[in-house]
């Protein structure tokens, strides 16, 4: 594609404008990836500023440099505002608009984006939509999983994968905008058809993410004046501030009685290896009952998400949804592990406090003979966070089984004496076994009939990090080992 095509939808400077004239062979954000006749595109990061790279790209054989600065390059230099937004609407270029081919849904918010992807894929696929998913657990195209580095890839990546869809004969594209990919433009170049903001509650506060929670809010904000369709849970207590400054058509659900889509008359499900909810969907003066394969309140709001995006699509029944509601499954979002005992054994991705207390206050309402919670905590992070989880699992599990999740490159029993520092404050029992294979076998081998255990951190990784190395770790696959053996 030609350059002047590439940066038609920009605002820039060039003074050397004779020469975009050329032909492009791709985009490069990357200076380690640089190729003959690439538009180099210089992105600031937290540690690395690619302008630094800028000279060392053209000698390389890059054709054409994108910066925010003026830069003495052997080759053509486009001065933008923001590179990271330019970014975004050149990729969307180069790939042809493929969003323009797909039905969009964007997906944010603190809690639940993945489980509401998951829930609209499910419920689109069961009504005959082809539709991809990009998100935490990778790029989902067909069959093909792809994985991925950020929870919403950088925008070059994230074109590419709209295209493979587009070319795989998807109809719809479901995203996870993560506040980070919002803030720093990843979602730009496009429209999405339906954006969906789940709740907001303190996270990603610090460090290379977010500054303050006005900077989370803010960033959250931007979705609903990058869609069509607005959907927002009325019940979040910040929800007139999220739809600040929206340029949308806005709908809501919750369990508030002016919600469009409308919960009431929760009832919880469980049994031996199953765990569920049922509740009444009330929407334009009807009302049905809906049942979903996933505990708690919190999958009641995720799936009244999900109903109100596949409302909109004509060929949804409700017997898609309501099969769509039952058969999807979340890798890693409190996901049932079969075992032959008469206990629930479930792994979820809770890594932090307030994750951890969302799950085991939800597994707690099953009244479970005992509510078991093995866990760990990130070495090289912040060690408030494993006083605070020490703290929430002695106050909410009856038994805390402590142990290793991604020492990195701290000593694992240092990790622990800091969870054991929360976990003093309440009267919680715990135990501490440092190996984590030998942790999940202790937990299996002490099982309970009515117990629920809830292996907590992992979720959907399949790794163990020590020492800057990933060891093959699958929780699934450790189950069924230790039953097998």
């Amino acid at each position: 594609m030609r350059l002047n095509e590439l940066i038609s939808g920009l605002a820039y400077e060039c003074y050397d404008s004779a020469a975009l004239d050329l032909e492009i062979s791709d985009i490069i954000y990357d200076s380690r990836k640089i190729v003959p006749g690439c538009l180099f595109v210089c992105l600031r990061g937290a540690a690395v500023d690619g302008h630094t790279f800028a000279q060392q790209a053209a000698q390389q054989g890059a054709a054409a440099i994108l910066a925010e600065e003026a830069l003495a390059a052997e080759v053509p230099v486009i001065v933008v505002p923001n590179t990271r937004q330019a970014l975004a609407v050149v990729s969307a270029a180069y790939f042809g608009h493929p969003a323009e081919e797909l039905q969009v849904i964007g997906l944010t918010g603190t809690k639940g984006k993945t489980t509401i992807s998951y829930m609209v894929r499910s419920i689109l696929e069961h009504a005959g939509y082809r539709t991809g998913l990009i998100g935490t657990i990778g790029a989902m195209i067909g069959d093909q999983v792809i994985k991925t580095n950020n929870t919403t890839p950088e925008s070059y990546d994230l074109q590419h994968f709209l295209r493979q869809m587009v070319e795989a004969g998807c109809d719809c594209a479901v995203i996870e905008a993560s506040s980070i990919g919002l803030k720093n433009h990843r979602t730009d170049g496009f429209v999405f058809d339906y954006g969906v903001l789940s709740n907001f509650s303190e996270d990603h506060i610090g460090g290379n993410e977010h500054k303050d929670m006005q900077e989370y809010l803010e960033s959250k904000q931007l979705l609903f004046r990058q869609c069509k369709t607005g959907i927002v849970n009325l019940d979040d207590a910040h929800c007139q501030q999220l739809i600040e400054g929206h340029t949308c058509r806005l709908e809501t659900y919750g369990f508030a009685p002016e919600a469009d889509f409308r919960a009431s008359e929760e009832v919880l499900l469980s049994r031996p290896g199953y765990l569920g909810v049922q509740f009444t969907l009330h929407h334009q003066g009807g009302s049905e009952v809906i049942s979903v394969d996933i505990p708690g309140k919190f999958s009641v709001y995720n799936a009244l998400a999900a109903i109100s995006v596949c409302h909109h699509f004509d060929r949804v029944t409700r017997q898609d949804i309501e099969a769509g509601l039952n058969s999807v499954k979340v890798k890693g979002r409190v996901e049932i592990v079969p075992v032959p005992g008469d206990y629930t054994l479930l792994i979820d991705y809770a890594h932090n406090a307030l994750s951890m207390e969302n799950i085991l206050e939800t597994l707690r309402e099953y009244q479970p003979t005992r509510l078991i919670c093995l866990f760990g905590a990130g070495g090289n992070r912040s060690r408030t966070r494993r006083f605070e989880m020490g703290e929430v699992c002695g106050r909410l599990a009856d038994l805390s089984v402590i142990t290793a999740d991604n020492s990195r490159f701290e000593d694992v029993m240092d990790i622990i004496a800091d969870i054991q520092v929360g976990m003093a404050k309440t009267t919680g029992e715990s135990v501490i076994i440092p190996d984590r294979r030998e942790a999940i076998r202790y937990c299996i081998q002490n099982a309970q009939p009515g117990d629920i255990i809830v292996l907590a951190g992992k979720g959907h990784e399949d790794y163990q990090e020590i020492k800057g190395i990933q060891y093959p770790f699958d929780e699934r696959v450790v189950v069924a080992e230790i039953l097998k053996g």
